[in-house]
């Protein structure tokens, strides 16, 4: 079983990244594995824009990486990019806080223009911060992510959630190798 700390870079507590998020929580801990989620927007505002490295949120957030083994960060696209409150938080990780973990990108926006931000935005940036394995990421539309009324659910479209499921599930695996337990060499 992996820790996974499930990061959302999304400034709105009703965003369609967090949902999607939450939602995609549920099926790796339905995998076995053990899932903090994280919404960086409730992070001090002073904290973050401060760059106050010891506040003691901040502390907290690096520990919460420190004992994650994977890492799924989720963001809204903005100007072609990740959310400016990711970044705030990135930037004050340290240096290699991805070392030895397995990362998978996701994002979402309201255009198919985004698409690349993960490759070209997130992606370098998780590498320079040392991550094991960046798995494939995965980009949905807005339109594809909708919370049904009568319960709050995540309901994502259908030909969406196949293969976001297989996104999901190839990280998952990624994840596994860590935690096979070592056998025995006969000698």
């Amino acid at each position: 079983m992996a820790t996974i700390l499930s990061v959302s870079g999304s400034p709105s507590p009703t965003s369609r990244t967090g949902r999607l998020l939450r939602h995609l929580d549920r099926r790796l801990v339905a995998q076995g594995h053990r899932v903090v989620p994280f919404d960086v927007r409730t992070l001090p505002a002073e904290a973050l824009l401060g760059a106050d490295f010891g506040h003691p949120a901040i502390v907290e957030a690096r520990r919460l990486f420190d004992e994650a083994d994977g890492v799924v960060v989720g963001t809204p696209v903005y100007k072609a990019a990740y959310s400016g409150l990711l970044k705030s938080l990135l930037d004050l990780l340290p240096q290699y806080a991805l070392a030895g973990k397995t990362v998978l990108p996701l994002a979402t926006g309201g255009s198919t223009a985004h698409v690349l931000a993960i490759d070209y935005a997130l992606r370098p940036v998780l590498s320079s911060m040392g991550a094991a394995h960046i798995v494939q990421g995965w980009f949905v539309l807005d339109r594809h992510i909708t919370v049904r009324e009568e319960d709050g659910e995540v309901a994502v479209d259908p030909a969406v959630r196949e293969a976001l499921d297989q996104v999901v599930d190839q990280f998952s695996l990624a994840l596994a190798p860590v935690h096979r337990p070592a056998t025995a060499v006969a000698a």
